[in-house]
């Protein structure tokens, strides 16, 4: 008698380990190169920087299985100087990410600090320097990397479309309006083609004014290369209108892949202060790890605009910028 309780508590703890079953996973990127900029006057400035072709960062990431197709999900991330040795992100011990939420069928539910839906957008469909080089997108184009105490609504995949709903809470009392942030997307993927619709509004700290950012991001995998596209219609906070065009490629070549784009900024004012950006780069890979990178950005500013070369990490000091570093994920 004794052997079968033994047999069926053992049986029982298994079954139940099997409905709970979790796993945590760490992981990271450093990434440091050389950095060469020069400024419109012709002024120069070299140095080593952290997180030119991606973020230097580690992290952890953990999932839980609660069974009935339900799993509980967290990521913590901390991004890092690797030239220094300090904390990115002002100094946050989780700047990069900080979430907890809910999967399962009906889609995923995520609270916390996370990258806003039109930054998804921008970053992975339309600029083929992925936010990073001498060539990222975030040298002229809004960004709109993280936001705070957001709430994230992501649905499934219905017959090609998929949906991504967020919410930031301002958290000034009296005043829900005040800091709020609100921003969606909506996603056509169909084998090589990702169209991407996103909008994303920030209120300012008084609620009497707000900047407004929309893009449509495209993708299309030719195979021997892949086209990239985005358009973007932009408010300020003073009303101004604004747009951007991006157009550019990537083409890999055995253990070499060739990046470039080209951006132009319309701005709409009166002062019209346009802006164009030429950029191309390189990557090497080593191992499916570890690469070297090298790229080129220029910018040519009119009318008083001051947009400035800059790489992942980086707001750069010129109008022109070039790098040459090494990047290794774990």
């Amino acid at each position: 008698m004794k052997k079968v309780l033994f047999t069926l508590l053992a049986l029982g703890a298994a079954s139940g380990g099997a409905l709970a079953q979790s796993s945590v996973t760490m992981y990271g990127v450093a990434d440091a190169g050389l950095v060469f900029d020069k400024d419109a006057a012709g002024d120069r400035l070299n140095r080593v920087a952290s997180g030119i072709a991606s973020g230097s960062r580690i992290g952890f990431k953990g999932k839980e299985d609660l069974g009935a197709g339900l799993a509980a999900t967290f990521v913590l991330e901390s991004g890092f100087n690797i030239d220094t040795g300090t904390s990115g992100q002002g100094g946050r011990l989780f700047g990069r990410q900080a979430y907890v939420g809910l999967t399962g069928s009906a889609g995923a539910v995520t609270l916390g600090r996370q990258y806003t839906p039109y930054y998804l957008a921008l970053r992975d469909v339309a600029d083929p320097f992925v936010i990073g080089l001498a060539g990222t997108a975030s040298n002229i184009m809004a960004t709109n990397y993280r936001i705070d105490n957001m709430v994230q609504y992501s649905t499934p995949t219905w017959s090609k479309l998929s949906a991504d709903l967020a919410y930031g809470f301002g958290e000034v009392a009296g005043d829900n309006a005040k800091n709020r942030s609100m921003g969606g997307a909506v996603h056509y993927i169909d084998g090589p083609l990702n169209v991407t619709l996103t909008h994303h509004r920030q209120e300012n700290p008084l609620a009497t004014a707000q900047t407004r950012n929309t893009l449509l991001a495209t993708r299309y995998d030719f195979g021997v290369l892949q086209g990239n596209f985005g358009y973007a219609d932009n408010r300020a906070l003073d009303n101004s209108k604004s747009n951007d065009i991006l157009v550019g490629f990537s083409a890999p070549f055995g253990a070499t892949k060739l990046v470039a784009s080209y951006i132009r900024h319309n701005d709409k004012s009166n002062a019209n202060r346009d802006a164009q950006q030429w950029a191309i780069g390189a990557f090497y890979a080593l191992s499916k790890r570890s690469d070297l990178y090298t790229g080129y950005g220029h910018i040519s500013n009119k009318n008083g605009a001051t947009y400035k070369v800059g790489n992942a990490t980086d707001d750069g000091t010129g109008t022109s910028g070039f790098n040459l570093g090494m990047r290794h994920t774990f």
